[in-house]
């Protein structure tokens, strides 16, 4: 079973009803090879029909969020970009100053997901995450100022 039809497979087993416009918007997202906006997602399904509004692409990737199957990602400047699970774990490194990404092992964070659960009993979701910062760039221009 395909990656797509495993999450509308999902949706159907926990109850939602798969409408024509969920399907599509799912498609497009479990087929993508990046992290995609929801300005993109909804262009996307505008080539394909004008019968999907920017609400529905929201409300969908909402639900999607809710349960679990896609993760929402803030990468700063407004820019939110969603991906599903599939992607795996990682993290992006935000620059604050020139806003590049850098995307980063994931691994230091599953001793810090350790480190908040024993301290603090707290379990962290640091499945997909963004840290923000000056990139190596950024740094170098405002030492040489």
């Amino acid at each position: 079973m395909t990656h797509c039809h495993t999450l509308i497979e999902d949706l159907r087993q926990k109850g939602y009803r798969l409408t024509p416009q969920r399907e599509m918007i799912v498609n497009i997202i479990a087929h993508s090879e990046s992290h995609m906006s929801a300005d993109h997602i909804y262009h996307q399904v505008q080539e394909r029909t004008e019968a999907v509004n920017i609400a529905t692409v929201y409300r969908t990737l909402d639900m999607l969020v809710s349960e679990g199957l896609v993760c929402r990602t803030d990468l700063g400047g407004g820019k939110i970009v969603y991906a599903t699970r599939e992607h795996g774990p990682h993290m992006h490194l935000v620059c604050k100053s020139c806003h590049s990404v850098i995307d980063a092992n994931h691994a230091p964070l599953t001793l810090l997901g350790q480190e908040l659960s024993k301290k603090y009993k707290f379990q962290a979701d640091l499945q997909h995450i963004s840290i923000f910062g000056l990139c190596q760039k950024c740094q170098e221009r405002k030492v040489n100022r």
